[in-house]
């Protein structure tokens, strides 16, 4: 018979796929399916500036305000995450645990951030197809700018949550820590390239799950870490 007593890690696991599934719902609401630039013509010159993005041309202001909001709002669910990592991970001592559990916390953070601005960067999106080709200039460098703050964001939290996961693989391949040693192969990072191979596999998944794959590795993770946690 399975014997399982759910304890506060596992809740904060529990909390944390929540989050993740919050997360990823906001992500399709964002980005899912793609615009015809076909329909919009004053787009078709900056369509390698907007590179996907052109699908926020065609989102009502309820879809664009809440797919960045509950992204926002789902922040708190996901950190609850670093108490299950924290409870796994502690047992094999200080330079396991707090190491990753800092960097996946640095990446949640800055997450919010990232989120919301595709509330913003949609605007300048729809702004941008309602303006005459002379007048988009200033917008267009609006754009760029958004972009490149995003874009600095985007590289921050990549860097820390790539190096949170590999030294959480590594911490529990080691050994000592509350996880089976075969979980030293799901992390974040696995889970976002199994997530790729799946999209090959089901391209409807693509179409209808867009944007959603970071926040569904996250998802698929949080969910191993508290099925495993001894």
């Amino acid at each position: 018979m399975l014997n399982f007593s759910l304890t506060s890690a596992h809740i904060a696991g529990l909390l944390a796929m929540l989050g993740a599934l919050v997360y990823a719902f906001g992500d399709v609401l964002l980005l899912a399916g793609r615009a015809d630039l076909a329909r919009h013509p004053k787009l078709q010159p900056h369509a390698a500036l907007l590179s996907g993005t052109e699908r926020m041309a065609e989102l009502g202001w309820p879809r664009l305000m809440w797919g960045g909001l509950l992204g926002v709002f789902a922040t708190p669910l996901i950190l609850a995450s670093l108490w299950l990592l924290y409870s796994g991970l502690a047992p094999a001592g200080p330079w396991t645990v707090w190491p990753p559990v800092l960097l996946f916390g640095l990446g949640f953070v800055l997450a919010p951030f990232v989120h919301g601005s595709f509330i913003y960067l949609g605007e300048y999106v729809q702004a941008l197809d309602r303006l005459a080709p002379e007048a988009q200039t200033v917008l267009v460098g609006m754009v760029q700018r958004h972009k490149q703050v995003m874009t600095i964001s985007y590289g921050v939290l990549a860097v820390a949550i790539l190096a949170a996961s590999l030294w959480f693989s590594a911490a529990v391949a080691l050994g000592g820590t509350r996880f089976p040693v075969w979980m030293a192969a799901v992390n974040p990072l696995t889970a976002l390239l199994a997530w790729f191979g799946l999209r090959r596999l089901v391209p409807a998944l693509a179409r209808h799950l867009e944007g959603a794959g970071f926040n569904i590795a996250f998802l698929a993770f949080f969910a191993a870490a508290t099925a495993t946690l001894g």
